[in-house]
């Protein structure tokens, strides 16, 4: 886990707008630079926008808005919605923006960051009459939280590549959009970033840019996108303007529409005006750029069969030095490799784990990724994301089926065969309610079973990894399911001692 968001980032898991979304607190602790904040965070659904608003948000957090199961293309997305940064513009900035592309497979995350302490239950009329009064003394007093809110958005671009893996997404495919004062943040993003919290694309959406977030455009400057109409009330066009002639004139990446009438924060109002086509106009862009598919109804490779086909190309037909040994997986597998590159480094390890995947997906593919690479013994770590119903409803009896069929495959190929418990697993953050606690106990006992009487080596990672809720204790497990690199120091002594089993 990479320093700056081995925050844990405590996983505040909870059903909210629907079954595909979750909530994560972006920090373990009181937000920093506003421990002293104590106020409450508030919903409002009638106010002068006419829509529902977020105001005193006090601990910054993640929702994520998931693509149907098996739409997801790899892309992320921070969504910061706007409101002057007293309020935020939580379903026509925020949901309603995360509902369309997730229909284009892009994994969503709208962030909901700190914003001015309302004094009253209508933030709205004091941001009004804030914004009226005295310009300059607006600017200057909401400038603290404006750095604060900065904050957040490049913590929650880190935490989203961070957990790429957890969430099937490709790390270098994340990006951010933000309107009006989240336009501040997706444009800030563009500079001044890390490689942790880079962002690979950046959307300012009719955006406040206030000079000091403005900087040079640097050499690795991520594509944007940017979008305003003409008659916005409050005059911020020049800053769209000014990040697409500054994109232009260091020769990047760069798109911009002008509405001729569509105002402030029409977000995805319907106004029966062409502004209301620009959240098209966005996806036609993100598929340009390669972060989403064409809109067509394709093939679709279920299993992921061309995950590793061109490295299965290049391994199949070499030589192993040593006895190989094939990991094959879900993203407990895959995850271990990219936290502990160290342990597969320098040993006849293969890693075949893909994030997400189910027991028959693997079994789809258990031929091209275990048996033509002629490994002397297979690791099958599979189970979990069945219980969690990821490809859909499956019975105990169905995945110790496909475990078994993966074990006979090897052994009618002379490969020796070790069966590895399900890891603990509490809650699963991706789809709470589902209480696996029994079943993958039960599952365990099943998979101990078939291996004592089919001559296969059981490796007991349960055991030695359950808290006393059955589930992964934080220490080793900030999420309770992906193991931390403390969690896979556990695993690696008895995935050596049981492949050493294996190969007498």
């Amino acid at each position: 886990m990479k320093k700056l968001f081995a925050l844990a980032t405590l996983l505040i898991v909870c059903a909210t707008i629907g079954a595909q979304e979750n909530v994560i607190r972006l920090y373990p602790g009181a937000a920093p630079g506003s421990e002293a904040w104590n106020w409450q965070e508030v919903v409002s659904d009638t106010n002068m926008f006419n829509t529902k608003i977020v105001y005193n948000v006090v601990n910054p957090t993640l929702t994520v808005v998931a693509p149907e199961a098996g739409t997801a293309n790899g892309t992320g997305i921070v969504i910061c919605p706007g409101g002057g940064f007293h309020t935020l513009s939580i379903n026509s900035e925020g949901f309603d923006v995360a509902k369309w592309l997730a229909r284009r497979g892009v994994t969503c995350f709208v962030l909901k960051y700190r914003l001015v302490h309302s004094l009253t239950n209508d933030p709205v009329k004091e941001l009004m009459a804030a914004m009226g009064s005295d310009v300059k003394k607006f600017n200057a007093d909401i400038a603290p939280t404006i750095g604060m809110a900065m904050a957040d958005a490049r913590a929650a671009i880190a935490y989203v590549r961070q957990h790429a893996a957890q969430y099937s997404l490709v790390p270098n495919k994340i990006g951010i959009i933000g309107f009006s004062a989240g336009g501040t943040l997706a444009g800030g993003a563009a500079f001044g970033y890390s490689p942790d919290n880079k962002p690979d694309f950046a959307a300012p959406i009719y955006s406040y840019m206030p000079p000091e977030l403005v900087s040079g455009v640097a050499k690795d400057a991520p594509p944007m996108f940017l979008t305003a109409a003409t008659d916005d009330q409050l005059l911020l066009v020049p800053g769209s303007l000014m990040l697409y002639e500054k994109w232009l004139a260091a020769g990047k990446q760069v798109e911009l529409h002008l509405f001729g009438k569509g105002g402030h924060g029409f977000g995805m109002r319907k106004q029966n005006l062409p502004t209301d086509s620009w959240i098209d106009r966005f996806g036609d862009w993100l598929q340009l750029q390669g972060f989403v598919a064409p809109l067509k109804t394709a093939p679709q490779d279920w299993p992921n069969l061309n995950r590793f086909a061109t490295d299965n190309e290049k391994i199949k037909d070499m030589p192993a030095v040593g006895k190989r040994v094939v990991f094959m997986g879900n993203s407990i597998t895959e995850g271990w490799l990219a936290l502990d590159p160290a342990f597969f480094e320098g040993r006849p390890y293969i890693n075949r784990g893909i994030s997400g995947q189910t027991t028959p997906q693997m079994l789809l593919r258990f031929r091209p990724d275990v048996i033509n690479l002629k490994p002397a013994v297979v690791v099958i770590l599979a189970g979990t994301n069945d219980i969690a119903g990821n490809t859909g409803p499956a019975t105990l009896e169905t995945i110790m089926g496909n475990i078994a069929s993966m074990a006979e495959l090897a052994k009618a190929n002379k490969i020796k065969v070790v069966l590895s418990s399900v890891l603990p697993a509490f809650d699963y953050p991706w789809k709470p309610g589902m209480h696996p606690v029994e079943k993958i106990a039960k599952l365990n006992e099943m998979i101990k079973e078939y291996a004592a009487k089919n001559n296969c080596v059981y490796l007991d990672y349960y055991a030695a990894m359950a808290d006393e809720r059955k589930g992964l204790p934080v220490a080793i497990s900030p999420d309770g399911v992906h193991p931390n690199l403390a969690g896979y120091k556990i695993m690696e002594p008895l995935a050596e001692k049981a492949i050493k089993e294996a190969l007498k």
